[in-house]
């Protein structure tokens, strides 16, 4: 998906540096790596990759005391180039991105910098657009507390096999990873496996 080039940023420098209302988009793609998202609520910013490679940045304006934006990992679930919010007084939310179905999306709007929504994530304008034509229904954002940087998790019994490889999104650029055996028990030595009691524990004999 081509980018367009130019656009409205306050610095080359960090995305520290970025004033409210501006972004950056770091290249035109076309992009080979999936697309995600992640958002820090502390910095007030969003980055975009594709794959392991920094794509795009901009300020954001998460939630407001009494209305806070959540933490997690979400898909995004449904998208509309013009929405009005069924909850605040039909107020418009140009390029809409819904995370959660009780009223959490990202959308275009009123940026000044600091927490300002009643929970969702407001972009620069143009930001939003360019973001809206990058996406596609189940796209990943997580949203932290701090964090901008994009986190791999790495399963212990894949770690703890010596033949095993970490390959990163990008091409050409797998690498071996010398990384300490995964925890063992004390029983039998085999690697223990957590089983989530949200979805066994509704199985019936």
């Amino acid at each position: 998906m081509a980018m367009p080039a130019a656009a409205p940023a306050q610095s080359q420098g960090g995305a520290q540096q970025l004033a409210p209302g501006g972004y950056r988009w770091l290249g035109q793609g076309p992009w080979d790596g999936p697309i995600y998202m992640v958002i820090s609520i502390e910095k007030q910013m969003i980055h975009v990759y594709s794959g392991d490679q920094l794509i795009g940045l901009a300020s954001v304006s998460t939630g407001m005391k009494g209305h806070r934006t959540p933490t997690g990992d979400y898909p995004i679930l449904q998208k509309r180039q013009w929405h009005r919010s069924n909850l605040y007084s039909n107020a418009p939310m140009p390029y809409m991105q819904r995370l959660t179905w009780d009223g959490i999306a990202l959308h275009a709007g009123h940026n000044p910098g600091y927490p300002a929504s009643h929970g969702c994530i407001r972009l620069p304008y143009a930001f939003a657009r360019d973001l809206f034509a990058l996406t596609k229904m189940g796209t990943l954002v997580e949203v932290t507390q701090a964090r901008l940087t994009a986190a791999l998790q790495y399963d212990a019994l894949v770690l703890g096999d010596p033949g095993s490889k970490v390959v990163t999104f990008g091409p050409a650029r797998s690498e071996r990873m010398t990384l300490p055996p995964p925890a063992r028990d004390d029983a039998g030595g085999v690697p223990r496996l957590e089983v989530d009691p949200a979805i066994f524990g509704m199985v019936r004999g």
